[in-house]
Formats: structure tokens, C-alpha cells, sequence
């Protein structure tokens, strides 16, 4: 039998929870991402981290980013992945009315 692949249950944050400061969405995860999807369902332009602190990931309204971290590997001391407990976090860049923010991981 291969290896095979599974999903953390998603994360969301729905646009009355978002704000110029950063706010958790979901909960850590539990264990290492191999690859994860950040959906933005808002009209507001957002910034994402996994630090709380500096803005990493821009996401413009309505549109999606995949990043598969593991791919490509060649051997197991080069396996790249997000540890246990990492958090997300987002902040407006511009106001939502409406929708939420979504994290999907794959572990």
C-alpha cells in the first residue's frame, strides 16, 4: 500500500473578524503540512503570516493561493514542511462587507 495524504479539517474567519491587526484563523495545526490553500472569499485585499508579526503573504480579493511545500523531493533530509502547531493568521489590507477567509492543509 502507498503513502498517502489527508486533510486537517479547514480553518475559516468570517469577514467580521478581520481587522488591521492580525487575528488567528482556526486553530494550530496538528501535524506537519506538506501543502496548504489560503481562499479568500472577501473583497478585501489581505495579508497572511505564520508569525503574527510581518506581513507574508499578500492574497488579493476573491482569488486563492496553493503552495505544495513538499513537492519535488528528492530525499527525506531535504522534506520541507510547516511544523506542528503552526498557527495562520490574516489582517485587511482593505475593509470585507462580506465572505470569509479559508485555510486548507494537507498533511
Amino acid at each position: 500500500m502507498g503513502v498517502r495524504a489527508f486533510f486537517e479539517p479547514i480553518r475559516t474567519l468570517a469577514f467580521g473578524g478581520i481587522s488591521g491587526s492580525y487575528a488567528t484563523v482556526g486553530t494550530p495545526s496538528a501535524y506537519k503540512i506538506r501543502a496548504f490553500c489560503i481562499s479568500n472569499n472577501t473583497q478585501g485585499d489581505m495579508y497572511f503570516t505564520v508569525d503574527n508579526t510581518e506581513d507574508q503573504m499578500f492574497l488579493a480579493a476573491g482569488s486563492f493561493r496553493l503552495y505544495d511545500i513538499a513537492a519535488n523531493k528528492n530525499h527525506p533530509e531535504l522534506e520541507l514542511n510547516l511544523e506542528v502547531g503552526t498557527q495562520f493568521y490574516v489582517k485587511q489590507i482593505s475593509a470585507p462587507v462580506t465572505g470569509s477567509v479559508y485555510i486548507e492543509l494537507i498533511y
